[in-house]
């Protein structure tokens, strides 16, 4: 059967209180929304979330990658091929971007159902993410969040199989970001709803129900995408939908993820799903479209993985507004970034086994294993006789550190370490650790995350995060 086999999601764990806002003091288990930080944004949260769905499983098998998002860096450079380097994916991987609307994510999802079900697949990873930034004070801002989920589709034993599915299409002007805009607009809240998401999301599920011949009885959970917790409400009284079938659509834990919202719901609903369950599934975005799937008895197989509900525990308050302003550098500067081309493309291209795919190298003499790359062994001193290893899947340890309070941070200092590798050590940043926690002997695993912003771009490096058992 062809089908969704693995899952994985992504949730920052720094969640901004509501309350902060409106300029109120925040309460404890008060409502809040998952913010990407200063170093993290559509691709790395893909990453992670692409990891997470992996596990388990052997990347060479992987023979295309789909990444979706509406807040990609680039007008003109494919961030799937960036992160099926990242993820270390074999060269002869096809890669494709999907955007320009939040129904982004679904339709990659159906386009790689459709290219394995056509056999020019075998097996796609899909990647949504997305990081849309509202304009501070605006009402946008309460309800957006950031998130990224992923899914493997292939022809083996899926977890999930899709049914039937509808799709709708519509010219609306309710919601956009202009070129070069940073800020995302909408028109007046009531119209948006009324003209644009409820009759959209009726056809969507109306048409979904009049192909599969089922009704909204049929189904044991609804994950659906909406621009706010009322109108997520009103979708399921329109379709008589009972509250305990609704997938929570996270507004006060996470927020509206845009083009990785409804597939970060669908990755919870098949976290709690049980075998025979159906499932429909509807995202809006210039129209709507909607799904159907049927979890089969695989699901019960489905060993732990870094999903929804895992990423909802690993929690971390933003204690002020300011520091979320500065994180997204939102907040005012006496002087703006200087223009330039930035990193040298030559050393890109150079360093991009280590800066990217994080592989070191193993001496066949002796086994030692040295980052970065070169052509003499540490240990042994034979030349230029090295196998390449990849270091980002390891984990290490704190070997030293220190506190760099002059390197800018919404949240000073910097924590810069030298960690072990299997005995390669690596100068690399320590996140997710308060100074306090840091120790020497501390277990780290690896994160793929924006070393800097120059010339106008983001430049990716990888950088350790606590081992989560640790």
């Amino acid at each position: 059967m062809i089908g969704i086999t693995s899952t994985g999601a992504y949730v920052p764990p720094a969640r901004l209180p509501l309350a902060l806002l409106s300029g109120r003091t925040p309460r404890e288990g008060g409502p809040e929304k998952a913010v990407a930080w200063n170093d993290e944004d559509a691709v790395t949260m893909a990453v992670a979330a692409g990891r997470a769905c992996l596990a388990g499983f052997d990347p060479a098998t992987v023979d295309g990658i789909f990444f979706a998002s509406t807040t990609w860096a680039f007008r003109e450079k494919q961030a799937a091929a960036l992160c099926a380097r990242a993820l270390d994916l074999g060269r002869d991987v096809q890669t494709a971007d999907f955007g320009g609307s939040l129904r982004a994510g679904t339709s990659a999802l159906r386009s790689a159902l459709d290219a394995v079900t056509a056999g020019s697949l075998r097996c796609v990873l899909v990647l949504a993410g997305d990081c849309r930034t509202a304009a501070p004070g605006s009402p946008l801002e309460m309800n957006f969040g950031d998130a990224a989920a992923a899914f493997l589709v292939a022809d083996g034993e899926p977890i999930a199989v899709i049914d039937g599915f509808h799709s709708v299409a519509d010219e609306l002007l309710d919601l956009w970001r202009g070129e070069g805009e940073p800020f995302v607009h909408s028109w007046e809240d009531r119209f948006v709803v009324q003209e644009g998401y409820l009759p959209n999301l009726a056809q969507a599920f109306g048409g979904l129900f009049e192909r599969t011949g089922l009704a909204a009885a049929d189904f044991a959970r609804f994950a659906y995408s909406a621009p706010d917790a009322r109108s997520h409400v009103a979708v399921a009284r329109s379709l008589g939908v009972p509250p305990d079938r609704l997938q929570n659509p996270l507004f006060g834990r996470v927020g509206n993820a845009g083009a990785a919202f409804a597939p970060l719901l669908l990755v919870a609903a098949l976290e709690s799903a049980a075998p025979g369950d159906r499932l429909a599934v509807a995202n809006y975005g210039d129209g709507a479209e909607a799904l159907a799937l049927v979890v089969t008895d695989s699901i019960e197989k489905q060993d732990d993985r870094r999903g929804v509900a895992w990423h909802l525990a690993r929690r971390r308050p933003v204690a002020s507004y300011d520091r979320y302003l500065k994180a997204r550098s939102l907040n005012p500067t006496e002087w703006q970034a200087p223009p330039g081309p930035g990193l040298s493309a030559t050393i890109h291209h150079r360093e991009r086994d280590d800066d990217l795919s994080f592989r070191g190298q193993q001496c066949r003499g002796c086994q030692a294993i040295q980052f970065p790359a070169q052509r003499v062994c540490e240990t042994c001193f034979r030349k230029d006789d090295f196998d390449s290893v990849r270091l980002a899947d390891r984990t290490g340890q704190v070997v030293t550190y220190t506190f760099d309070y002059f390197f800018p941070t919404p949240d000073p200092p910097t924590i810069v370490t030298v960690s072990e590798i299997d005995g390669a050590r690596v100068h690399i940043q320590l996140v997710n650790c308060s100074p306090e926690e840091t120790r020497i002997g501390l277990p780290v695993e690896f994160v793929f995350r924006r070393i800097h912003q120059s010339g106008g771009r983001p430049n990716y490096y990888w950088k350790a995060s606590p081992v989560p058992a640790a």
